[in-house]
């Protein structure tokens, strides 16, 4: 995942504010943040930024297919162990008689559950890094033996 500063060095540093952020750097964060896109600065769509908006779009393309929290479920590398349905500090609080002891979830408010013997993330706004009270969570990653989910 690129840092804001990576992101910030590719942009054309005018400050034009025809973005809708008051600077490029805050452009940079709205990027990272998935707020904005790389076509809403409209000095970079110049010919003579070219290089900088091809690599600020493969900068960020990885983060491309991430849902609201900045989740991604990579289902080419999930083998459906359930470590994370099992790990997941929701899914063992909102169903204590099956995924926190190692079956299968048994109401909606999980947030992971193994679907065709896939992960599939299905209540994401439960996830603890979702809302205003955030919380850097690493649990459903820690546990993972594929590396199949990632946070951007």
């Amino acid at each position: 995942m690129p840092t804001v500063m990576e992101l910030y060095k590719l942009l054309p540093k005018t400050n034009c504010k025809k973005c809708g952020e008051s600077t490029c750097m805050a452009f940079a964060v709205a990027l990272l943040s998935r707020k904005k896109k790389v076509s809403e600065c409209t000095p970079i769509i110049e010919e003579m930024f070219k290089k900088d908006r091809e690599k600020l779009e493969s900068l960020l393309l990885p983060s491309s297919g991430a849902g609201e929290t900045g989740m991604i479920v990579h289902t080419e590398l999930c083998t459906g162990c359930s470590n994370c349905v099992v790990a997941c500090p929701v899914d063992v609080a909102n169903d204590p008689r099956g995924a926190g002891t190692g079956g299968a979830p048994t109401n909606d408010k999980v947030i992971f559950r193994v679907v065709d013997g896939k992960v599939v993330a299905s209540n994401i706004k439960e996830c603890r890094r979702f809302g205003k009270n955030r919380v850097l969570c690493y649990a459903c990653i820690d546990p993972c033996p594929t590396g199949a989910i990632e946070f951007v």
